[in-house]
């Protein structure tokens, strides 16, 4: 992947370029904070790869690129506060190292800043890419929104977990292609193509985001196992365990899914084990194993030189890593 670090240098240095008005400093500096817990920006990486694609000149997206970056963790500031999460990228979420409200008007700064960026993109393409960038923020606040109703539903079907995850996730990965397309000059066709795959590659990420959250390494997740059990957070393996559970695995799930007096670390190892009996995990793995393929497929069908993909052929096997 050094052939990428160029691209990462550029999204760095201009990110450190965000200029922040002087004051009130309670409200940017979390914004900076937030930025600064690093990442792997695949999103805007994303952007200036579909640009140069298509044969476009990357600088011309990096407003762009930056746009989503700020608008994704934005996303992540405010998920943060409504799952309670007190780790990200293995530091204190913003709301931790202040406090709840202030993450909340912070995060809605980013959004706005994340707009103003966007709102930068060089003419002709300017309304195409503000267009597009606020139907798939409206797309992620309908997947938030599906995730938080989810909750309190114990009737969630796997279709409606895949969708609600298209949306949350995958949209922003399928969007970030689709704008630095437009701005490289893809044909409406293969705009879509790269649209579809990064959407294919968004479900893979986030089905296999969901598997590390119970299997992963917390040292290489950067963040600790076990917070979608402990949240009883409507997942496909959650899905596909209350389906395939009978008898005492059945009476044993939904005991802990309705406990509230618990050792956390009881709940996580007794779940985990119930996926273990019950073969969800492995389930997961072959549900990301299809979502990479379908992805794949979709960046073979784009219209350009094979070698001119190879970026993005890497890319997707660095996101999708299968040494689980």
């Amino acid at each position: 992947m050094e052939g990428l670090q160029k691209y990462f240098d550029t999204i760095e240095t201009a990110l450190s370029k965000i200029e922040y008005a002087p004051s009130p400093d309670g409200l940017y500096a979390p914004v900076r904070y937030e930025l600064s817990l690093g990442g792997k920006r695949v999103r805007p990486l994303l952007t200036l790869l579909a640009c140069e694609l298509f044969g476009g000149d990357a600088v011309r997206a990096i407003d762009a690129a930056v746009g989503l970056e700020v608008f994704h963790n934005f996303t992540l500031l405010h998920d943060d506060v409504m799952d309670k999460a007190d780790v990200r990228r293995g530091k204190p979420t913003v709301h931790k190292v202040w406090d709840e409200n202030t993450a909340i008007l912070s995060g809605d700064a980013m959004e706005i800043i994340a707009f103003r960026y966007m709102a930068r993109t060089p003419a002709p393409h300017t309304a195409a890419v503000v267009d597009w960038f606020l139907k798939t923020a409206l797309e992620i606040c309908e997947g938030q929104q599906f995730d938080m109703e989810f909750e309190s539903r114990d009737d969630v079907t796997e279709a409606e977990y895949i969708e609600m995850i298209r949306l949350k996730t995958a949209v922003l990965l399928g969007g970030a292609l689709k704008i630095g397309a437009i701005i490289g000059g893809a044909g409406a066709d293969d705009a879509d193509r790269i649209y579809r795959f990064g959407e294919s590659l968004g479900l893979a990420f986030q089905l296999q985001d969901d598997w590390l959250d119970v299997y992963g390494d917390p040292a290489r997740f950067g963040k600790k196992i076990g917070g979608d059990i402990l949240n009883n957070k409507k997942t496909y393996m959650l899905i596909n365990a209350q389906l395939r559970a009978q008898g005492t695995d059945a009476g044993e799930l939904s005991r802990w899914l309705s406990a509230t007096d618990y050792d956390p670390a009881e709940k996580i190892a007794a779940v985990t084990a119930l996926y273990n009996r019950l073969g969800v995990g492995e389930l997961c793995l072959q549900q990301v194993d299809l979502y990479s393929r379908r992805a794949i497929e979709a960046l073979q069908q784009i219209g350009v030189p094979e070698e001119a993909k190879q970026p993005l052929y890497d890319l997707a096997c660095r996101l999708i890593k299968r040494d689980h």
